[in-house]
């Protein structure tokens, strides 16, 4: 898969001990060089998550992922999203990892076989439905939950390019499709918009950290002054 925008939040969790310490030990050493050291760090860690929350935010808004068919199947356009979630997500390397866990996952096996109608009574997610199925308005006959065959007239859309990429060979399916691309990232973009929330949070915690290590270098350099006979 590719790489998350997690990797900000590592980095920070990693520095924050680490700047933390040095911050306890200025504050308790009254050690003023660490402490300046300490918040600096802090208003850097403060304005890059500010700046990742905004653009995670901007990736994220373009379009609500409409389907297409009314269904509820989760048939949406690449349009629905922002050109550069698309580029990050949709491009030959990340997309053959991705198909590659998707395969690995065997994830259209947790489709529940059965008839037709009990088929489209089965709560399915977007991936599941744009990466398992042909679309909707391909108008293909339903076989069983991964197998559909070609109606004698043809598909329904027949200069579409997910009804010509569809494949019963079940290593393939759809997963070339539109419909499955968009369903990945529309779960990409629920994922970035809840990891937007969680920088949010951690963006107030951190604040707070900051003001009280502003408030221990103000009581260091009062500190300081006492200690050299300054009122």
């Amino acid at each position: 898969m590719p790489e998350g925008p997690t990797d900000p939040l590592l980095v920070v969790g990693g520095a924050l001990p680490v700047v933390s310490l040095a911050g306890l030990v200025g504050s308790r050493c009254r050690v003023t060089f660490l402490l300046r050291l300490y918040l600096l760090v802090l208003f850097l860690i403060i304005l890059g998550l500010i700046i990742f929350t905004i653009f995670t935010i901007v990736v994220t808004n373009k379009g609500v992922g409409k389907a297409i068919s009314r269904r509820g199947f989760g048939d949406h356009r690449l349009g629905d999203y922002s050109r550069w979630l698309q580029k990050y997500v949709v491009n030959e390397k990340n997309w053959d990892e991705i198909k590659s866990c998707l395969g690995a996952m065997e994830l259209c096996e947790r489709i529940e076989n059965g008839k037709s109608v009990d088929y489209y009574q089965h709560n399915m997610s977007p991936v599941l439905s744009g990466c398992c199925k042909p679309p909707n308005y391909c108008g293909y006959n339903f076989q069983n939950a991964t197998y559909w065959t070609i109606p004698k007239t043809g598909p329904a859309v027949p200069d579409d390019p997910d009804c010509k990429t569809w494949s019963n060979v079940q290593k393939k399916l759809c997963f070339d499709c539109e419909s499955c691309k968009t369903a990945v990232l529309d779960n990409i973009k629920r994922e970035w918009r809840l990891l937007a929330i969680i920088n949010v949070c951690i963006l107030v915690v951190v604040i707070v950290v900051y003001s009280v290590g502003c408030c221990a270098l103000r009581n260091n350099r009062h500190g300081y002054k006492r200690y050299k006979g300054h009122p």
